[in-house]
């Protein structure tokens, strides 16, 4: 499956995934929400900025998933830290994702800069920062 990867401009998620710095990517929440669940090994994520430019600049293979159970407070903050290393949060990211009941942490390998493209989002009603798109080419824009 193919997914739609939101990284967040103001912390440069996308320079430090392309520098090899960053090399795992976090999503929680109070409840289970995508993309909870719905990533698997070998998945493609594709990456665009949250800055509304509005285009997708690389790809990276999903190496391992890490789907969490319910957790308490201290739990989930241990567990950001536990990935931190690979994360690579920022002080406003570490607060916002530390803490939350239900964490996913997507391991990637080979990320690449890939030619850009917009998409077409007129079927995603609720924009989140993840979108399952089961195959990019049916929302790529050429």
């Amino acid at each position: 499956m193919d997914h739609v990867v939101y990284m967040d401009a103001k912390a440069d998620e996308f320079s430090k995934l392309k520098n090899g710095e960053k090399t795992a990517i976090i999503r929680g929440a109070t409840g289970r929400k995508l993309p909870y669940g719905r990533v698997e090994d070998g998945d493609v994520l594709y990456f665009i900025n949250n800055n509304s430019e509005g285009v997708v600049k690389a790809r990276a293979i999903v190496s391992s998933v890490f789907n969490s159970e319910k957790m308490s407070s201290d739990e989930s903050t241990h567990l950001v830290d536990q990935y931190q290393d690979s994360l690579r949060l920022s002080d406003a990211q570490y607060k916002k994702w530390a803490g939350k009941r239900y964490l996913v942490i997507i391991s990637i390998e080979n990320f690449e800069l890939i030619e850009a493209f917009k998409l077409d989002k007129t079927n995603f009603g609720n924009m989140d920062d993840w979108l399952a798109v089961e195959n990019i080419e049916n929302v790529r824009i050429n």
